[in-house]
């Protein structure tokens, strides 16, 4: 489509959200303001560069092996950039522990520091990004099936020694940044078959936190996140949604919600209100599970838009923390990439123009049937003639333009690798 063309549309789009309440231009405005913390794993496949031998296991499993993934970090420095300028607003570029500049040294993970980050600061800087953070239990010698709530000392140690180390790191990134570094906490601990005990695990793993929060930072927030099984772990996982729930509401911390680490119909959107309740923040991994945890790249479907709308209805967007964890190898990984941020973003425009004040009016009135109706008809708005213009004006291809620039970029990079 022409520019005047995509204009002419914005107009009659404005022109019909006006009808029913909604402010088109500040959506726009709004949504540019989101930031996305995206993950750097779907480039490598989890692999991360230590030189202690990628072992997987832990519940992780990138499945494919499509051509092209990032061998190092110049190439994972080379592919975020390209992503970057195929969508829109500032985001932010979420790390695992594992990813460190360790150069040809072996640095275990007890050993981590701020200085084997600090390539990636300084990069990030340059490109206007900010970082996240995360502590990495899997694939290790000591992940075994226990790691923080693990009833052996030396292991227990030997792991929060590593996630104490990572708060050290958010801390100096957040310094850096000018901006707090989220750090996120999810271990894979948990059995395979049955347990008994359950209480003994918790309580470990409740002491192990406690030790590990001990330090209070002022540039970092610490997320802990749950998750209901990991393959290989089916039958009992130690941070449980209930465990971590109970422990945020009570240390008040910020819980993450990833979307593919509950029972396929359970609706991660009706979480939402509740934690704003109780908990100071919320974090959002956003994935798309198909059968299981799966890490599919996430798509606009029900889920992802009921997130969204669920966020603004509850005028949230300032409380909640929006990142993508996602690492499909069987397709090109950086389409994966654009179309799952690019969804994210669908998602959260159409919730921000939702005609939300005519909706709580009728509710309030107790006129249901009018509710309904409007959130249906809300549905056919044209809300994509405004996501066309949020491109544009990002200066970013419109609509399926992209895809011939990921052809292109796989063509001219990630084929020779």
């Amino acid at each position: 489509m022409t520019e005047q063309s995509l204009l002419k549309a914005l107009e009659i789009a404005k022109e019909r959200y006006a009808a029913v309440g909604v402010n088109v231009d500040k959506a726009l405005e709004r949504l540019q303001k989101i930031s996305i913390s995206i993950h750097c794993w779907q480039a490598d496949d989890v692999s991360g560069f230590e030189n202690l031998g990628n072992l997987g296991g832990g519940g992780i499993q990138a499945t494919g092996n499509y051509p092209g993934k990032a061998r190092n970090i110049a190439e994972i420095k080379q592919d975020i950039e390209k992503v970057l300028t195929l969508v829109g607003g500032k985001h932010r570029l979420n790390l695992h522990a594992i990813y460190g500049d360790f150069g040809d040294k072996i640095v275990d993970r007890d050993e981590v520091e701020p200085a084997h980050f600090k390539t990636w600061m300084d990069w990030a800087k340059e490109k206007g990004l900010k970082l996240d953070f995360n502590s990495t239990s899997f694939g290790h010698p000591k992940s075994g099936n226990l790691t923080l709530a693990n009833p052996d000392s030396e292991i227990r140690n030997f792991w929060i020694e590593h996630t104490k180390r990572c708060r050290l790191i958010s801390e100096e990134m957040g310094k850096f940044q000018n901006d707090p570094c989220i750090m996120n906490l999810w271990i894979h601990d948990g059995s395979k078959d049955l347990t008994v005990n359950r209480f003994k695990y918790r309580q470990i793993l409740e002491k192990s936190l406690d030790e590990i929060f001990a330090t209070e930072y002022k540039n970092m927030k610490d997320c802990i996140e749950a998750k209901l099984f990991g393959i290989g772990l089916e039958s009992y996982t130690v941070g449980s949604y209930d465990f971590y729930l109970g422990y945020g509401a009570k240390k008040q911390k910020i819980v993450t919600l990833d979307t593919g680490h509950f029972h396929l119909t359970e609706s991660i959107a009706d979480k939402i209100p509740s934690l704003l309740l109780f908990t100071p923040e919320i974090m959002l991994h956003v994935s798309r599970p198909v059968r299981w945890d799966s890490d599919h790249v996430t798509i606009l479907n029900d889920d992802t838009l009921d997130l969204a709308k669920e966020i603004v209805r509850a005028d949230a967007l300032d409380r909640v923390h929006i990142g993508l964890d996602y690492f499909d190898a069987s397709i090109n990984r950086m389409g994966a990439y654009v179309i799952g941020i690019r969804a994210t973003q669908k998602a959260f425009l159409q919730a921000l123009l939702e005609p939300i004040e005519q909706l709580r009016d009728y509710e309030e009135k107790d006129q249901n049937f009018e509710r309904l109706a409007l959130l249906e008809e809300a549905k056919s708005l044209p809300w994509n003639a405004v996501w066309d213009y949020f491109c544009l004006k990002n200066n970013i291809a419109v609509g399926e333009e992209y895809i011939g620039e990921i052809q292109q970029y796989e063509k001219k990079v990630t084929s020779l690798r």
